[in-house]
């Protein structure tokens, strides 16, 4: 029978983490990117391996997400947007968590608070990339595996697309005030 346990951090409990970040960030800067993406792909392949409880599993996903945004060619992410994902990615170069990975069901927890502040700090980010890989992957299917999709051509869609729910917005305001000049 599962048991589900809450718990919440506090501010200080969440400056201690960040505090852990920032120390994790100062040693990684000895590192080379390749390094710090080397040793964060080892730690999710780790996870892959683990019996992960589920909210670990789901942060996970989105470190893996960071890193796949961080060395997709065609998604074009500016230098900065680079930077702050290695900082956020530093903490995985570190050999010694604060919680040790192989506690069953606790191992992880350290991490995944971790990868959840890198998240809340990098959401839109990540929703940005997820939207362009679900583009890429319908346009790949719609055109076959020798589209060109970029960043260029998704943001180009995403203009597009915009356009369009404006018109038609301003077309349905246009019957709207009609109509009730009619009536």
């Amino acid at each position: 029978m599962p048991i589900q346990i809450s718990f919440e951090l506090s501010d200080s409990d969440l400056e201690h983490f960040r505090t852990l970040m920032k120390s994790a960030q100062e040693k990684a800067s000895q590192f080379s990117a390749d390094v710090i993406l080397e040793k964060a792909r080892a730690v999710t392949k780790e996870m892959e391996h683990a019996n992960l409880p589920d909210f670990v599993s789901t942060r996970m996903q989105s470190l893996e997400t960071l890193i796949a945004a961080y060395e997709d060619p065609e998604w074009q992410m500016p230098e900065d947007e680079k930077a702050e994902i290695l900082t956020s990615l530093a903490y995985f170069s570190e050999p010694h968590d604060l919680v040790p990975d192989n506690i069953p069901g606790l191992g992880y927890v350290d991490d995944a608070v971790m990868i959840e502040l890198a998240i809340q700090d990098l959401s839109q980010d990540l929703d940005a990339y997820q939207a362009f890989s679900d583009y890429r992957k319908t346009e790949e299917k719609r055109r076959g595996a020798e589209a060109n999709v970029n960043r260029e051509s998704w943001l180009d869609a995403k203009r597009s697309e915009l356009r369009s729910s404006l018109r038609r917005s301003r077309q349905n305001s246009k019957r709207k005030r009609v109509f009730s000049r009619i009536m």
